[in-house]
């Protein structure tokens, strides 16, 4: 596979999908899995040190905001998620708990992930936190906006104390997408 380097999005995007249907990976919008596949994919995030702990009753409430597999034989081998978050009667979702298997790196499969759930929130207020260049590199070619604390409503400011979401703007940074970029700084 090729990196992402020069390539136009869109090609990316279709070798990845091309990659899947060969090798016979299902790519699934899901709004329920099984406990058996939420305990395993809370003890992954508990063991690896990229990832966020999060328990089986967090999954649960994440898989019904909507949430994409990938998905070979009866095999997760890949996910992502979203936190949903209300902040002043508005609705903020966090895309989180992005996994590919070893096996299945470096074919772009992550970055497919982050381009379906990116186009499925797109009509409302999505956020990435992230500390990993590759991610943020990724939120850019996605089209989402990169945004400073100091370009947010101070209500959002206060809110993302409340819930823990506060970080050190030197190691993270806060992404956002369109929807949520036109309004950021008026969100009362």
């Amino acid at each position: 596979m090729n990196t992402i380097i020069d390539l136009e999005i869109d090609s990316v995007i279709k070798d990845a999908e091309s990659f899947c249907t060969e090798l016979g990976i299902e790519i699934k919008l899901v709004y329920k899995l099984s406990n058996r596949s939420l305990e395993i994919i809370s003890e992954r995030s508990k063991e690896l040190s990229t990832l966020y702990y999060v328990s089986v009753d967090m999954l649960k409430k994440r898989v019904e905001n909507g949430s994409f597999i990938l998905k070979k034989e009866d095999q997760i081998i890949g996910h992502i998620f979203v936190h949903e978050h209300q902040v002043k009667g508005h609705f903020v979702y966090e895309r989180s708990s992005l996994w590919v298997d070893n096996a299945y790196r470096n074919y772009n499969l992550g970055l497919l992930l982050m381009a379906r759930i990116t186009e499925f929130y797109s009509d409302t207020f999505l956020i990435s936190i992230a500390q990993t260049p590759k991610v943020h590199y990724y939120n850019e070619i996605l089209g989402m906006t990169h945004v400073t604390l100091s370009k947010m409503s101070a209500v959002l400011v206060q809110e993302l104390e409340k819930l823990g979401k506060l970080r050190d703007e030197l190691n993270f940074k806060y992404y956002v997408n369109a929807c949520f970029e036109a309004q950021i700084r008026e969100l009362k």
